[in-house]
């Protein structure tokens, strides 16, 4: 039976009937902690909470130590059950984030979230004490995305301190957060931060009714309120933006965009995302301007060549020799005069070949993995193109391919690329560089009907927005960048005085 299936009361006034119910809703956890006190005759007292979730140090030196020391029989002397409740809640305890529960659901709900709950006999309420205690993992540097000059810190999995690490970014009073609690068994703390004077009114609106349209019993990772929560998902491409870095999540809550933060993971999404975005890097804006837009062109460039260099390679060489000279050409047949497979099948083969590596590089303990991929990438292609099974030519293509793969900045649009390869590599077997053009007409008409949170994913280039491309394609100095994006539907465009 989940928690979730109980019809929830409020608290019972007798301290014995909670403790059962308590304890047969958790079925006898042995890590439920009710210890029993009695600072005189008529006065029973039960602290309550899970060991692990909370500071224990904490509550031995600060609640047990005040209840035990502080609570006397001479101040409890000729009060009721009610009085003596307010007394430990203004007088005895003291804690900074303390609150008063009456009913049962949320009483579960905060024991399980790392609270001390304190109860009274003959009083139908708790006093919650938020003293969290589990182990976390420190503040380090951001393992997706890194840079060469920039802030070397990156979220972690708890979100107060992600929540404090972009606080920290912005120390604006009109940083507002707001938390839901999403997934019927996990009860997975979500947050959302925005600026209240930039964000607009109808995207926020919106991503709280994404938000409180989920229903799951689990939500274990910012994946999956993405899969809840995006336009379509018939796409290969990437719609909503993630990032373990609070520089680049604090930079798209400046120019309007909702943050959304899940418990338990490090990776925080960005509403609403564009194209062009997923080939930007916070280096960027770090950089001077003329080196972030080389920089953009070349990751622009290296998804192209992701997509395109194999199946490029397998159209002229199968249908198109003209368009090579000849004495490549030459070249080109001597390779493969040995390998018994056409172009197509050897690109398709050698293309999983790397996919299966890249995959087992990942999986495979990093004590052996940097052996097996010397192992994969130059002892079997080595031997491969001494066998006669592929041709050197290939080869070169196929690592040119997934050298670029590495320069895209987001992970999900590199998976975007790679899947997108084979698609066309296929094409391109069937009718050369025809089959190419028309795969590309393709994900150019996918790519215009696209939508981020309502919004056309390919802004500022469809539709056009002569303004916008200053930050998009291109990177124009700090005081030309007066204005923020306007494709996000922002409340105040203006981040800098536009009167100087």
């Amino acid at each position: 039976m989940h928690l979730k299936d109980t019809n929830f009361g409020t608290l019972s006034s007798c301290l014995k009937d909670n403790q059962m119910q308590l304890v047969q809703l958790l079925g006898k956890s042995t890590d439920l902690i009710i210890k029993e006190l009695q600072p005189d005759q008529a006065t029973q007292i039960a602290v309550i909470y899970i060991d692990g979730l909370i500071d224990t140090q904490v509550l031995h030196h600060s609640i047990l130590f005040s209840l035990q020391e502080r609570c006397t029989p001479d101040q409890l002397r000729d009060l009721d059950a009610g009085q003596k409740f307010e007394l430990l809640h203004k007088r005895i305890l003291m804690a900074g984030d303390m609150s008063v529960t009456h009913d049962l659901e949320p009483f579960i709900h905060q024991l399980l979230s790392g609270n001390v709950m304190v109860m009274v006999d003959g009083t139908p309420a708790a006093l919650r004490i938020g003293l969290p205690g589990w182990e976390d993992r420190n503040v380090s540097e951001p393992s997706s995305q890194t840079v060469v000059r920039g802030p070397m810190e990156g979220f972690t999995e708890n979100l107060r301190t992600n929540t404090a690490l972009l606080r920290r970014k912005i120390k604006d009073s009109q940083l507002w957060l707001e938390t839901f609690q999403v997934g019927r068994v996990t009860q997975t703390s979500v947050s959302i931060m925005y600026l209240t004077h930039i964000a607009s009114p109808e995207l926020v609106q919106e991503v709280k009714r994404r938000l409180g349209k989920i229903d799951t019993d689990s939500i274990l990772e910012s994946g999956y309120i993405e899969e809840f929560i995006q336009d379509t998902a018939g796409t290969p491409f990437p719609t909503i933006y993630n990032s373990d870095r609070p520089d680049s999540i604090a930079a798209g809550i400046l120019e309007g965009k909702v943050a959304i933060l899940v418990d338990g993971t490090p990776f925080v999404l960005l509403v609403p995302s564009f194209f062009v975005a997923f080939f930007q890097s916070p280096e960027d804006y770090y950089q001077r301007a003329d080196i972030g837009t080389l920089l953009r062109f070349i990751r622009f460039l290296s998804f192209f060549i992701t997509m395109l260099a194999p199946s490029f390679y397998v159209a002229v060489t199968t249908y198109h020799q003209e368009m090579i000279p000849t004495t490549l050409v030459i070249s080109l047949a001597a390779q493969r005069e040995s390998v018994p497979f056409p172009a197509v099948v050897e690109a398709l083969l050698m293309e999983l070949t790397y996919e299966i590596l890249r995959e087992a590089g990942v999986r495979i303990p990093k004590n052996v993995g940097q052996a097996i991929s010397i192992v994969g990438t130059l002892v079997i292609g080595q031997a491969a193109v001494s066998a006669g099974f592929i041709s050197s030519a290939m080869v070169i293509i196929v690592s040119i391919t997934a050298i670029s793969s590495f320069v895209i900045p987001e992970t999900g649009m590199a998976i975007a690329a790679r899947m997108i390869r084979f698609a066309l590599i296929a094409l391109a077997g069937f009718i050369g560089l025809y089959g190419i053009l028309f795969g590309i007409f393709i994900i150019v008409l996918h790519l215009a009907s696209l939508r981020s949170f309502g919004m056309p994913y390919m802004s500022p280039i469809g539709p056009y927005q002569a303004d916008d491309l200053k930050d998009s394609l291109l990177r124009f100095p700090w005081p030309r960048l007066k204005s923020r994006p306007a494709n996000s539907k922002i409340q105040n465009p203006n981040r800098q005085d536009t009167t100087k």
